[in-house]
């Protein structure tokens, strides 16, 4: 083995080995298990969550594989609509100057076909770098034929179950992509705002009971007032309780509108009144629905001012009776520029109260960044009722386990209070929607044009024109796990992986895409998606703020993997600001946090920090430090196994059956660590059972580094290189070094796959395991079972004792100031008869680790010559200290070392003292200094008693 671990040298080279030699792909042995990746969008790059959820799935399935499952991993990637359109147009703009209007929909769809074969498959290069073990022969694309089938087929039949209806609904539109969206895409952001306060004249000559012949009502969008169709006062309100069913005139239109009794009023909220714009908000929506207002639409799709408002009933037809004229002097204004106006009209009228500055929320496109206007358009719904009531049963009965379980009752909340489900979009890339309209407005839906006309008896010469929207792309994505296998068509794969049996998820999209696959998967297979949902939290920076470009603290896993320098690190984090200001503020915070920029770490060494930090269902403070430390372990691991193969490789490690070659000795640390192998085994066996990775990864780096490297290959030294030792106890050893060695790796290898299957290449042939080119590979072995038998109780006693002896001259050591390597003479006493038989079975190993020049029992501890003391249980071990040091030198430098943490002590108090720092700095700044002060106490406490100890010498 090379004499430095370098990641970067073996990674892509067994990532390349296993997938020509198509390890990821099923056995077709064993019970299955099968895990559907949450399909990635085409057009993504790998972040930090991707990343964390990657390495918990892959881990799972490399577990299972090894423990003798059927495994499958199924791979895939969404076709992410608005995202891939968007990028394509721009494509477009910047290299041909064109719209996609220019080319038209045929030909903009054969460009996003042309993109997505050149450069769709950025994030699949970098699912291998994570060293994800999917079946790529399998992989899947959501616009792939048969996955289109499969799309098709379940809107049909959802539309004949008359579960899938065409209406006229409030939606949230982005104005600037001409498209409804969900509330994922919908982005809110905190900002500073107005609320304008106006009066409303009452009408008929009517007065408040103040004796006030106007109503005040507030508004954050006064452009919205030109659709308002009532004004609505609390039930419980005295002050307007006489006025409720009267009217009032809606200013600058002049439209009478009524007042309503409606509990959507607060009372102590301004003066109690609201207005009611049931067409462009979703509160007042559910007003006008309760009261059974028209809803009347003032915007275009522009979100500018329409000529003439379109009214209607809250089922969407059309209401002729109601005056649509609005004021000629808005119309085709920007929905901000009508604010404007309207807002000046007001005050010049007298109809302007107040003008209030708030702070508020406002919804912005994740992706155009424009501000999402409540619009009301026609859309294709799912009627989720009847689908639901299966869903939640399903949670309920078991069949279905959330891990952590409490995220089951975010679930009913959602699926208790579920409003239907916008799935069109007004986009080109997409599933187009399978219906076909006649000249008359009919439609038609089948699964293609042939099949609507003959489905219901349609003329030839009848014109049909296919719907223009695509669906949500989170309707396909709800088909995943059973599209993926095949289904519509009746597979061997969907009779053995389905239901999968676990979906690895984050909260955030447990209604969006959780919830919507339960429905359609029991709607479709009478079966569930999968047995088990594993929801994690997500992956914040360092002080645990979200992770996003304009905050510039974005970490890239591939970054983390391969190293980036500082520069190239700022530049990505502020190349994309459009404040000069802020992108300084980043730049400076960036260089303050990554001075040296990032070294590479290798991707095992970040897979192992996620799994350490994989607290069920809580969010992740990423911790660089951890990083740093978890390389530090890929390295300790590599070094271990240098040490023992340069003891083993060439020598007889009694690799051959019990019995048929030369005789075994293992010694009492043999015999210790192999029972600690196989307490670790079974800890982390059950922690993986229990999804609880932070257990499972701290077990192994808990077992490998401090007893298998710091304890026993230590142990090991004093047979390994004791020429007196026998034959069969060097044996012994060398097969202890390379069994436990070849465990720990095997251990290992689903959360750190790379370094884990590089070492057991070398390792597994001195453990009598065939390997070589095209042979066998570490993900292919057998998980360690932990047995019993081996488990030794007495062994661990025993060698715990060594240890406490060996830590307790080493504490000697420190606290005298003596040299690590300077031999000593030690004496114990006052233990027990079992204290004394310890000793003489363990004399050499405890000589050998703390470096002694002899060790003997001391049987009066009358006689104890003058020594530094430590204790063992009542055991005592003694340094005799003369001839050690120069106790009034020692004496000396401990007084000057007294003295300095004595002025560091006097600097920190004089400024906390000042009680003007501690009212102006900054809380986190006084912390840090109370810290210090802190420290300093501590440490002078410990030179004072090695002071006192020297001299009682």
């Amino acid at each position: 083995m090379d004499k430095t671990y370098q990641p970067e040298q073996i990674e892509s080279r067994w990532y390349q080995r296993w997938e020509t030699d198509n390890r990821f792909a099923p056995s077709g042995e064993g019970e299955p298990y099968s895990i559907m990746i949450p399909p990635p969008n085409v057009t993504g790059s790998l972040h930090m969550g991707h990343a964390f959820q990657v390495t918990i799935m892959d881990t799972l399935i490399r577990w299972r594989r090894m423990q003798g499952r059927n495994t499958l991993w199924q791979v895939g990637a969404d076709h992410a609509g608005i995202a891939t359109q968007m990028l394509v147009e721009r494509k477009i703009a910047a290299e041909e100057g064109k719209t996609r209007f220019d080319l038209g929909r045929d030909a903009f769809i054969d460009k996003v076909w042309e993109w997505k074969q050149e450069s769709g498959g950025h994030i699949t290069r970098q699912l291998r770098r994570m060293g994800a073990s999917v079946d790529w022969s399998r992989e899947r694309f959501t616009m792939d034929d048969g996955f289109y089938q499969a799309v098709q087929e379940v809107f049909v039949q959802l539309f004949d179950d008359d579960l899938i209806y065409r209406g006229k609904r409030l939606v949230n539109w982005d104005p600037t992509l001409h498209t409804a969206i969900s509330d994922l895409e919908v982005e809110n952001r905190d900002q500073q705002g107005q609320f304008w306060h106006f009066r409303y004249p009452l009408a008929d000559g009517v007065t408040t009971d103040a004796g006030l012949d106007h109503l005040v009502v507030a508004t954050t969008r006064p452009e919205t007032l030109l659709g308002d169709s009532g004004v609505a006062v609390n039930p419980e309100d005295p002050r307007y309780a006489s006025l409720v069913g009267k009217f009032v005139t809606l200013p600058l239109v002049g439209r009478r509108i009524p007042i309503v009794a409606d509990e959507h009023a607060d009372m102590d909220k301004g003066s109690g009144c609201v207005k009611v714009t049931p067409a462009h908000d979703f509160n007042d929506y559910e007003v006008g629905r309760r009261q059974t207002l028209p809803l009347i639409n003032v915007f275009t799709q522009d979100a500018r001012i329409l000529e003439r408002a379109e009214a209607y009933d809250i089922q969407g037809r059309a209401l002729p009776d109601i005056d649509p004229t609005l004021p000629a002097k808005y119309a085709g204004l920007d929905r901000f520029e009508a604010r404007q106006q309207l807002v000046a009209d007001m005050d010049a009228a007298g109809l302007l109260e107040q003008v209030e500055t708030v702070n508020n929320t406002l919804p912005y496109g994740d992706r155009s960044g424009d501000v999402i206007e409540p619009l009301l358009t026609d859309q294709w719904f799912v009627a989720v009722e009847k689908l639901a009531r299966p869903a939640i049963e399903a949670v309920e009965n078991g069949d279905i386990q959330f891990v952590p379980k409490n995220y089951e009752n975010m679930y009913f909340a959602w699926m208790r209070d579920l409003q239907d489900w916008c799935i069109s979009r007004q986009l080109w890339w997409g599933h187009r929607i399978p219906a076909w309209y006649d000249e008359a407005g009919n439609v038609y839906v089948a699964r293609s044009e042939a099949e609507a006309r003959d489905k219901h008896g349609l003329a030839a010469d009848v014109t049909l024109t296919q719907d223009d929207d695509v669906l949500d792309t989170w309707f396909s994505s709800g088909l995943w796990t059973f599209g993926t296998l095949g289904w519509p068509e009746k597979t061997p794969e969907l009779d053995t992986f389905h239901p999968s049996s676990v979906l690895v998820t984050g909260f955030d999209i447990i209604f969006f895409w959780v919830a919507r696959m339960i429905m359609l998967t029991l709607k479709f297979r009478d079966e569930v998606p999968f047995k088990q949902v594993y929801v994690h939290g997500l992956v914040r920076d360092g002080q645990g703020q979200k992770m996003s470009k304009s905050k510039g603290n974005v970490l890239d896993p591939i970054d983390l993997i391969d190293g980036i320098a500082l520069e190239d690190l700022v530049d990505k984090r502020t190349g994309s600001l459009m404040q000069p200001q802020k992108a300084k503020a980043i730049a400076k915070a960036t260089r303050d946090e990554f001075a040296g920029g990032i070294e590479a770490h290798g991707t095992d060494a970040l897979r192992f920090t996620f799994l350490s930090q994989a607290t069920t269902g809580r969010d992740i403070k990423f911790d660089m430090g951890r990083l740093d430390g978890y390389r530090n372990f890929c390295n300790k691991l590599w070094n271990a196994s240098r040490y023992v193969l340069m003891n083993a490789e060439g020598e007889d490690c009694g690799a051959s059956p019990e019995g048929q070659g030369g005789e075994i000795e293992l010694s009492l640390a043999d015999r210790w660590i192999v029972s600690r192998l196989q307490q670790t085994e079974a800890q982390v066996t059950r922690a993986m059972e229990e999804f609880r990775f932070d257990h499972a990864s701290q077990a192994l780096y808990d077992f490998v580094w401090n007893e298998y490297c710091d304890w026993y290959l230590e142990l090991s030294k004093p047979v390994m290189w004791d020429d007196e030792a026998s034959p069969a106890a060097k044996r012994g050893t060398r097969r202890t070094l390379v069994r436990v060695l070849e465990a720990i790796l095997r251990l290992a290898h689903p959360m750190m796959p790379f370094i884990s299957e590089e070492i057991w290449q070398r390792v597994a042939p001195l453990a009598g395991k065939a390997t070589g080119e095209g042979s066998e590979s570490i993900m292919n072995q057998p998980w360690p079972l932990a047995e019993e038998a081996k488990v030794d109780a007495a062994a661990t006693r025993d060698i715990e004792w060594v240890k406490d002896v060996i830590v307790a001259v080493r504490n000697i050591r420190a606290e005298m100031n003596l040299a690590p390597g300077k031999p000593l003479d030690v004496l114990l006493t006052k233990g027990s008869p079992g204290d004394r038989e310890r000793l003489e079975a363990n004399r050499p190993f405890v000589a050998k680790l703390a470096k002694l020049e002899r060790i003997e029992w001391l049987e009066d501890p009358e006689q104890a010559p003058l020594s530094a003391t430590q204790l063992v249980g009542e055991m005592e071990v003694l340094v005799p200290m003369a001839d050690l040091i120069d106790k009034d030198a020692e004496l000396a430098r401990l007084a000057k070392e007294i003295d300095k943490q004595d002025r560091l002590i006097g600097g920190i108090e004089k400024k906390l003292g000042n009680e003007s720092f501690v009212a102006k700095a900054p809380e986190a700044v006084v912390e840090k200094e109370r810290g210090k002060l802190a420290d300093f106490h501590a440490a002078r406490t410990l030179l004072v008693e090695q002071r006192d100890k020297i001299a009682a010498l």
